[in-house]
C-alpha cells in the first residue's frame, strides 16, 4: 500500500469511527484480532475513543495485549473507568494487567483500581468479566463463525446488547444451533428472567438463585451496560458462604452491630464518634462566642441563627447523599472532583438565591427591618454554597485518603455547615451592623 493510499485509509477509518461508531464496532468485532490491531494502531487514540467505549471488552483485551504499553495507557486515560475495568479484567495475563496499571498516571490508576475492586460480596466481585456479547442485527451464521474462531469455551447462553452495550436479551445456545443461519439474533433473543447490578450483595444474589434457579446471572453497571455474568458454580459457592455466615450470626459472631447487639458492644461502637461530635459542637459554639457582642446588641440575630444553620445543614446533606451514592455506584471517581464541585457550587448558588428570597420575605414581614432582611439574604446564599460544596468535597477527600466516607462524612459535614452558617450570618451582621 502506497503512502498516499495509507493516509486515505486512515482518514476514512477516522471518519467512520467518529460518525458511525456503532457500525464500525459491528464490523471490527467480526474481523481478525491482528487486523483490528493494525487498524486501531494507526489511528490517534483520541479519534478512536468511541470505538473503545463500545467494543466488546473481551475482544478489546485481546487487541490491547498486542499493543505498545504507551498506547494502552493512553486509551485507559480517555475512556470511562468502568469500561476500562471491564477490558483490564478480561486480560488473562495477570502480569500484563499489573504492568498496565503501574504505568498509568496516579489519578487514573486510582480510579481504575476503584472500578476493579468491588465490595467482596457484591455481584461485581463474583462475576466473570470474560464474556462475549453480540448485536441483535447479527445473523446466526456470523455468530457461529465468531464462536468457532474464539477460544473454545462452554457457552450456555449468549447475550445481546445495543450500540451503547446496554443489555437487551439472551439466547440459548441450543436455539442458536438449531436456527436458520440467515435469521438474526433479534429473532431469537428473549428477555433475561433476572438481571442484577454490580453492587447487588451476596445475600440478594443467593435469594435470586433460589427463586429463579438460573444457571447464569447477567450483571449490569449503574447505566445498564452489560459487564459480566455470575456463573452458577459461583452462586453455589456464595450460597454455601451465606449459610456459614448465618451460622456465625446465630452464635453471636459478628463485627457489626445489630438491632439486638449487647449494649456494651453498641457503646464501644458509638461512643468514639459521639465524643468527636461533641468536640465539633464546641467548635461551632466557639464561632458563636466570637460574635457575642453583636448578638447581645441585636437579639433578633439569635432567633434567626437556627434558620441559617438548618438550611445550610440540609443543603450539605443533600450534596453529601448524592456524592456518596455516586462514589458507591461508581458513577463518579475522585479525579472528577472539579466537575462535581462545579455542579454543587451552581446547585448551592441557585438554591441559595431562591431560598434566600423566601427567607427574606418572611424575615421582613416579621421584623420590618430592611437591614436584617439584607443580612440574612446574603448569609443564606453564602452558607448554602459552602454547604453544598462541602457535601461533595468531604466524601471525595475521605475516599482519596483511604477512609470510609459512610462512617464519618456526616460528622465533618455538620461541623462545616454549622460553622459556615453561624460565621456567615454573624460575620455579615457585624460588617453591616450600622444598617441594623
Amino acid at each position: 500500500m502506497s503512502k498516499n493510499t495509507s493516509h486515505i485509509a486512515i482518514a476514512l477509518h477516522e471518519e467512520l469511527f467518529n460518525k458511525y461508531p456503532a457500525e464500525a464496532v459491528r464490523q471490527l468485532e467480526q474481523m481478525d484480532i491482528d487486523e483490528v490491531r493494525e487498524i486501531l494502531s494507526r489511528i490517534p487514540v483520541i479519534n478512536s475513543i468511541k470505538i473503545w467505549e463500545r467494543y466488546s471488552p473481551q475482544l478489546a483485551a485481546q487487541v490491547m495485549e498486542k499493543m505498545p504499553l504507551d498506547f494502552i495507557t493512553e486509551v485507559i486515560k480517555h475512556i470511562d473507568p468502568n469500561r476500562a475495568a471491564s477490558i483490564i479484567l478480561s486480560i488473562t495475563n495477570q502480569d500484563k494487567r499489573d504492568e498496565i496499571i503501574n504505568a498509568l498516571e496516579t489519578s487514573v490508576a486510582k480510579d481504575l483500581k476503584r472500578a476493579i475492586n468491588y465490595e467482596p460480596d457484591s455481584a461485581g466481585a463474583l462475576m466473570d468479566w470474560r464474556v462475549i456479547f453480540f448485536r441483535p442485527d447479527m445473523k446466526v451464521s456470523e455468530v457461529i463463525k465468531i464462536l468457532r474462531e474464539r477460544p473454545k469455551k462452554a457457552y450456555r447462553k449468549l447475550y445481546t446488547v445495543d450500540n451503547e452495550n446496554h443489555l437487551i436479551g439472551m439466547i440459548e445456545i441450543e436455539d442458536l444451533a438449531l436456527s436458520d443461519h440467515e435469521a438474526t439474533l433479534a429473532d431469537l433473543e428473549s428477555t433475561p428472567p433476572v438481571v442484577v447490578d454490580v453492587n447487588t450483595d451476596r445475600e440478594d444474589i443467593v435469594s435470586l438463585f433460589e427463586k429463579t434457579r438460573v444457571y447464569d446471572l447477567p450483571v449490569v453497571d449503574f447505566e445498564g451496560r452489560f459487564v459480566g455474568v455470575v456463573r452458577y458454580h459461583t452462586l453455589l459457592e456464595a450460597a454455601l458462604e451465606e449459610s456459614r455466615a448465618d451460622l456465625q450470626t446465630m452464635v453471636g459472631v459478628s463485627k457489626d452491630e445489630r438491632a439486638l447487639s449487647a449494649a456494651n458492644f453498641a457503646v464501644r461502637k458509638r461512643l468514639p464518634w459521639l465524643q468527636i461530635n461533641l468536640l465539633t459542637a464546641f467548635m461551632a459554639a466557639a464561632v458563636v462566642g466570637l460574635f457575642e457582642p453583636t448578638i447581645a446588641q441585636y437579639t433578633a440575630l439569635a432567633v434567626l441563627l437556627p434558620v441559617v444553620a438548618g438550611q445550610s445543614g440540609n443543603t450539605g446533606a443533600q450534596a453529601l447523599a448524592v456524592t456518596m451514592r455516586g462514589l458507591a455506584l461508581k458513577e463518579i471517581y475522585p479525579r472528577m472532583w472539579s466537575r462535581v464541585i462545579f455542579k454543587e457550587f451552581n446547585v448551592g448558588l441557585w438554591n441559595g438565591i431562591l431560598v434566600a428570597l423566601t427567607t427574606a420575605i418572611g424575615v421582613y414581614l416579621w421584623s420590618q427591618s430592611g437591614g436584617l432582611t439584607l443580612i440574612i439574604f446574603m448569609s443564606m446564599i453564602l452558607s448554602m454554597v459552602i454547604a453544598s460544596v462541602a457535601g461533595a468535597v468531604i466524601p471525595i477527600f475521605l475516599t482519596v485518603t483511604g477512609q470510609d466516607p459512610a462512617q464519618s462524612s456526616s460528622i465533618f459535614l455538620t461541623t462545616i455547615t454549622d460553622i459556615a452558617g453561624f460565621f456567615s450570618f454573624l460575620g455579615i451582621a457585624t460588617l453591616f451592623i450600622s444598617i441594623l
